[in-house]
């Protein structure tokens, strides 16, 4: 049975981890091993289950955007962005040819949350109630500007940023072996994110970009390059063995590179957003990430450049 002495250094290396990594570990671990099992399994069930899982993590993502931007009197409809994202990945994915698909329902997408944005006026008592529990922390923000036009433009923005980026995911799921291509697309940005975490904790002396993101360094980027590609050499060589074998061993190595380098520069888009903004975290559903929006960010930037490079690779 452990003493007294050392559950309380126990407890004190724990605190030093969570402060040193920005959240809390055990609950970080926890949820991480949920959405692999939620993710992996509904992958095994069908491309259609996870299109749709990944229509439902876009909601509550877009919902978190609105009261992220409510906070600095920044108004979008979340019914006209669920609307139209929803159009925009379910005809990505039925539609034979989905990149024309994708490119007509944007069109029409970022006209209609255009003139949403335009007309929409600011209610909802549940929204009140969610900035209220973070207006203490961006309360001192000043906006660069509001109104109708900040509406639209936040509006624009919120299109080309989940569901745009979101459909890549789907695109992938019309490629053959999709299972394989969505579980990279979604685990090697996360082995990064691990990768960036474990390393910057612990070596991390060079700041990145102190301004945006004080936690980040080099070091964090070397983990993150270094967990990329041993995830990728293990996804790529286990998928695709024979191209593996066949003189493309090199393909994983420069996927890895590169998606390192895009889930870090999604990760810093993201925390200029929140630090813009006034917020720590853009939601808070979950436990030890914040909210979907900072679990999925480096995923979403990372899911074009999959799409690429599986096409140029020819798998």
């Amino acid at each position: 049975m452990p003493s007294p002495q050392n559950h309380h250094d126990a407890q004190e290396a724990l605190e030093s981890i969570n402060k040193r990594t920005g959240r809390n570990m055990p609950q970080a671990i926890a949820t991480g091993a949920v959405l692999v099992v939620l993710i992996g399994g509904t992958l095994l069930i069908s491309p259609h289950a996870f299109a749709y899982l990944l229509i439902a993590f876009m909601v509550m993502g877009i919902w978190e955007l609105r009261v992220d931007f409510a906070t600095i009197g920044i108004h979008i409809s979340p019914i006209a962005l669920w609307l139209c994202s929803i159009l925009m990945l379910l005809c990505s994915y039925y539609f034979s040819d989905h990149v024309l698909a994708l490119g007509a329902t944007l069109m029409i997408s970022l006209l209609v949350v255009s003139l949403a944005a335009a007309f929409n006026p600011f209610s909802g008592g549940r929204v009140h109630r969610a900035v209220a529990s973070k207006v203490t922390v961006s309360q001192e923000v000043t906006p660069p500007f509001q109104g109708r036009l900040a509406d639209i433009c936040v509006s624009i923005f919120s299109v080309l940023y989940i569901p745009l980026l979101a459909a890549f995911l789907v695109f992938l799921l019309v490629q053959p072996s999709p299972q394989i291509k969505v579980m990279m697309a979604i685990f090697i940005p996360a082995l990064g994110d691990t990768g960036g975490l474990v390393f910057g904790a612990a070596l991390g002396k060079h700041k990145l970009s102190p301004r945006i993101s004080p936690k980040k360094s080099y070091e964090g980027l070397a983990g993150s390059i270094l967990f990329c590609v041993i995830g990728s050499l293990l996804f790529y060589g286990f998928a695709f063995q024979t191209d593996f074998l066949d003189g493309g061993w090199w393909k994983p190595i420069v996927m890895g590179v590169v998606i390192a380098i895009t889930g870090t520069f999604g990760d810093l888009c993201a925390s200029m957003l929140k630090r813009d903004i006034g917020i720590k975290d853009m939601g808070h559903l979950l436990k030890g990430h914040g909210g979907i929006l900072d679990r999925v960010d480096s995923i979403l930037i990372s899911a074009p450049f999959f799409f690429a490079l599986f096409t140029l690779f020819g798998v």
